[in-house]
C-alpha cells in the first residue's frame, strides 16, 4: 500500500470506526449530560482545576456560553466552584466525584469497545497498530499521553 491516497483512505476508514466508538460512548451518558457539558467535564478531568475564562478559551466559545454550561454542571452536582488559590478574583472549577464517574464511564466504554475490536487482531497486528497510531498522534502534535479532550473535538 504505497499509494498516499489509499493510505489516507485507510486512515479515514479507521477514523470512521473510532468515531462510531466515540459516538456510542457519548450516547451512554446523553441522559445525564449534553455533548457541550461532556466536553467541559472531559476538559476539566484532563487539565485539572480551571477557571471559567480558561474553559471558554479552550472550547473556543464566548464566556457567556461557557458560564451557562458550567452552571448546569454545578447544579447537576458534576462540577464544583471553589476559590482559586492562585488568584482570588477567579473561581476554580473542579470535578465532583459524580463528574469524575461520568468521565470515567465514557472513557471506560471507549477502551472496552476498542479492546473488543482489537481482540480479533493478532498480537503482532495490535503492536503494529499501536506504534502506527502513536506516530500518527505525534505527527498531529498530540502529546504522548494526550488529553481525552482531543477525542471530543477540543484543540490543545
Amino acid at each position: 500500500m504505497d499509494d498516499p491516497g489509499r493510505q489516507a483512505d485507510a486512515v479515514m476508514r479507521a477514523a470512521r470506526v473510532l468515531m462510531g466508538v466515540v459516538a456510542r460512548s457519548v450516547a451512554e451518558v446523553e441522559d445525564q449530560v449534553s455533548l457541550p457539558q461532556l466536553r467541559v467535564l472531559v476538559l476539566v478531568a484532563d487539565r485539572g482545576s480551571m477557571n471559567l475564562g480558561q474553559v471558554a478559551e479552550a472550547l473556543g466559545v464566548h464566556p457567556s456560553n461557557a458560564t451557562r454550561t458550567v452552571e448546569r454542571l454545578v447544579v447537576a452536582g458534576l462540577l464544583r466552584r471553589t476559590e482559586d488559590p492562585s488568584d482570588r478574583r477567579y473561581l476554580a472549577l473542579e470535578l465532583t466525584d459524580a463528574g469524575h464517574d461520568v468521565v470515567q464511564g465514557v472513557m471506560g466504554h471507549r477502551r472496552e469497545a476498542i479492546a473488543a475490536i482489537m481482540s480479533s487482531m493478532t498480537s503482532a497486528q495490535r503492536r503494529a497498530l499501536a506504534r502506527a497510531l502513536e506516530s500518527f498522534a505525534a505527527a498531529a502534535g498530540d502529546p504522548p499521553h494526550g488529553e481525552e479532550a482531543f477525542l471530543l473535538g477540543l484543540s490543545h
